[in-house]
């Protein structure tokens, strides 16, 4: 019984060591979930989502650069959960870990029996705990979504491959595909890539059904052509460049990306030399398998949007790299699928245990950098938490981005950080007008958050615009970081001060 039980936990050590690993970055991710501001990005989806009419949402996203079904489905969300900055990023957490699953699931169909458990194991630690999925995992944003849909539409669609194109699995390959391209316009492209694909394979069928699916969101690029094909949309977009391959690679694996290329490369150079079992594997002998295992995971279908969308990005910049998580559901799978195929000896599995711990300590320390509580609890050098919190109890207040702290102030309230609603903010438009009425109030408030090297420049002409109406301003020095928050006090007398007839500054 004792010698049972002792062969029972050795062979399954493996698995119990990688649901901790995977449990303990998850958890770790939704115990950061309120720990940082929400950064612009993020106050837009409160802007688009956290508002009590449907049709103010869909008038937005008319002028936005993203189709409508993850707003859609977070205004629905907020209405049955509440409308914080805790329901916006666990809606994304969730959608994180069921998307973890699917990817460690189809890495393991797409190996023989005896690989998958090494398949799943490598798999669920790429899913799990790499800086990519980590760092979407609690964002306000529809990338963690976006990888949900996409790694289902792949197990659905190698599904319909193997059992002779099921009515079951072909609809709802069209369906989660009509999800994926209404969800992020790189689930358009990937799955569009897909059918160019499967036709040029002759699968009619799976083809088909995909640009079926892909019709609803066609019809919202001609709904919202008037703003996509603008001169604005994608406007902070750059031509592709080696940066763009260096930050997507550091998105991935981590920052330092090259360097750790180079230990990869010589890891895989030990094992060719001294981990493999008797001699190298016969890589020629098993091109027909390598060629499958790419077509089935969605990997020749997502190398095929990456090269068109970059060529297509030489004209009209579209290749951004965080856009890019859009590969994650085909290239795990792929990796942990070939990873476990290969036949590596004692020194072997040796050298990749290590090589895998050194890789996940890294890890742990970097996946989390962009979404821990440092400098005041910023991100992505924004802090409008800060600000919202620090002017609550004030009247006058003022900041050339106004509709972002709008939108702080109204997670705050709904968070209970505030106790009472506060007063709107003000544009530069609305300082100017208010300098112009009597009398002049004896104190005001101008402030905001952005990138350190924005913040004065920001700043500067609203408070030059109240130093001309007779007010001294001093800086908070309990402002944190990525925040600027300026005191103006009135001196001069009101009397004294002779009003000008002022227009509006421009920015």
């Amino acid at each position: 019984m004792t010698s049972t039980y002792f062969l029972l936990a050795r062979r399954n050590w493996l698995w119990l060591l990688m649901v901790f690993v995977c449990a303990a970055f998850a958890f770790k991710a939704l115990l950061l979930i309120d720990a940082t501001s929400l950064w612009i990005d993020e106050l837009f989806s409160v802007g688009k989502s956290f508002q009590p009419d449907f049709s103010a949402l869909v008038a937005w996203l008319r002028q936005d650069v993203h189709p409508p079904l993850y707003y859609t489905l977070l205004w629905l969300w907020g209405g049955a959960v509440g409308k914080t900055a805790f329901s916006l990023r666990i809606f994304s957490w969730c959608a994180y870990v069921l998307g973890g699953l699917l990817i460690t699931l189809q890495a393991r169909l797409l190996v023989p029996e005896r690989s998958r458990s090494k398949a799943m194991v490598l798999a669920a630690l790429l899913a799990f705990c790499s800086p990519f999925p980590v760092r979407f995992a609690i964002e306000g944003k529809a990338y963690a979504l976006l990888v949900l849909f996409i790694a289902l539409g792949w197990l659905l669609r190698r599904r319909c491959i193997y059992q002779q194109y099921s009515p079951v699995s072909l609809i709802g390959y069209g369906f989660v595909a009509a999800a994926a391209s209404l969800t992020h316009f790189y689930g358009l492209f990937v799955f569009f890539a897909a059918g160019v694909w499967d036709v040029w394979r002759r699968r009619w069928r799976l083809g088909g059904v995909v640009y079926l699916a892909l019709i609803p969101s066609f019809a919202w690029v001609i709904y919202a052509s008037s703003f996509l094909f603008g001169n604005n949309a994608g406007s902070w977009i750059g031509r592709p460049d080696f940066a763009l391959f260096e930050d997507t690679l550091a998105r991935a694996i981590g920052p330092w990306p090259l360097p750790k290329l180079v230990l990869l490369v010589l890891v895989i150079w030990s094992l060719h030399r001294w981990g493999f079992q008797n001699a190298a594997p016969d890589f020629k002998n098993q091109s027909l398998n390598r060629f499958a295992l790419m077509d089935e995971s969605g990997l020749t279908a997502s190398a095929l949007m990456v090269v068109g969308l970059v060529a297509i990005s030489f004209v009209k910049p579209m290749a951004f790299s965080r856009y890019f998580v859009v590969l994650l559901p085909s290239v795990i799978p792929w990796l942990a699928a070939t990873g476990a195929q290969l036949p590596l000896n004692r020194r072997g599995d040796m050298l990749a245990v290590m090589f895998s711990a050194i890789v996940l300590v890294l890890w742990w320390q970097q996946s989390f950098l962009g979404i821990t509580a440092v400098l005041g609890g910023s991100r992505e050098s924004d802090n409008f938490r800060a600000v919202s919190l620090l002017t609550a109890n004030q009247q006058e207040r003022y900041s050339p981005r106004p509709r972002l702290l709008q939108f702080s102030d109204q997670v705050q309230l709904a968070s209970g950080r505030l106790d009472v609603h506060p007063s709107p903010w003000g544009g530069p438009y609305d300082l100017n007008r208010r300098l112009q009425q009597r009398p002049l109030p004896k104190e005001m408030w101008l402030a905001t958050s952005g990138p350190e090297q924005m913040l004065q420049k920001g700043l500067l002409p609203l408070e030059s615009e109240a130093l001309q109406a007779g007010f001294s301003c001093e800086s908070l020095d309990t402002s944190p970081a990525f925040t600027r928050v300026l005191r103006c006090r009135l001196t001069t007398s009101q009397n004294d001060f002779s009003s000008k007839d002022r227009r509006p500054s421009e920015y």
